[in-house]
């Protein structure tokens, strides 16, 4: 059955808080430690992080989340992924530099992140800035030019596992309760089947459907879901 990609125009975008790590405790504990160590005694660690894994197993959740809480912090980031084709120089500016979807980089933006990535650790150029990044396989599996790929591996790499359907659901129970929303098997089912899997989707579905169904006074059924999707 065909999934359907959820873009509903949620303002809520990826957090820290917002991520369920569930499996993926330890890369979630790490990250929360590094963003939250910042001060004029103890700076941030420049040492390079790597997230690899399947598509919906949350490592660009986590880099979005990332950049979102140092932009809270009033800092800026030098941010790449596929879509980015005209990237800018690097800027001395920059708190960090965070690298999405790496396994998809063309031969102009594997330069682009080569460069930004020596400017970065580099200690002559100034305060050496930490370098986030993600793809879908590990360093050494990446099709890569060497020297990007080796250096993506320099520092503490992450593996993070999707979660199980059991846990999608679980998930997906309690935010719905948290929120006095009732959902039965059959809209989970749906749910489930039907949308993205990735449970940052899953969580945007479920917010846009407590919305709708309050402005429209009904429980959440597949008719609501699917006269919801026709009025968006």
């Amino acid at each position: 059955m065909k999934q359907i990609a959820l873009d509903i125009g949620l303002a809520t975008g990826p957090t820290l808080a917002n991520f369920f790590a569930g499996p993926n405790e330890a890369v979630h504990q790490h990250l929360s430690l590094w963003v939250g160590q910042e001060s004029s005694v103890t700076p941030r660690s420049p040492v390079p992080i790597y997230l690899w894994g399947r598509n919906a197993s949350g490592k660009s959740h986590l880099l979005k989340a990332m950049r979102e809480a140092l932009r809270e912090q009033g800092a800026t980031v030098g941010w790449l992924d596929a879509s980015v084709h005209e990237p800018p120089a690097f800027h001395d500016d920059w708190a960090a530099v965070m690298l999405d979807d790496v396994h998809l980089y063309t031969a102009a933006q594997q330069q682009v992140a080569f460069n930004w990535f020596v400017n970065a650790t580099n200690p002559k150029s100034g305060p050496q800035r930490p370098v986030l990044a993600a793809g879908e396989l590990p360093p050494a599996d990446l099709k890569l030019r060497e020297d990007l790929r080796t250096r993506l591996g320099w520092g503490h790499v992450f593996a993070l596992q999707v979660l199980s359907e059991p846990e999608r659901r679980a998930v997906l129970r309690q935010a719905a309760d948290a929120r006095g929303v009732f959902l039965g098997d059959e809209v989970m089912d749906f749910m489930l089947t039907r949308f993205s899997r990735d449970l940052g989707s899953l969580m945007q579905l479920l917010d846009q459907l407590d919305a709708y169904a309050m402005q429209t006074q009904r429980a959440i059924t597949i008719p609501l879901i699917k006269s919801m999707l026709e009025n968006f």
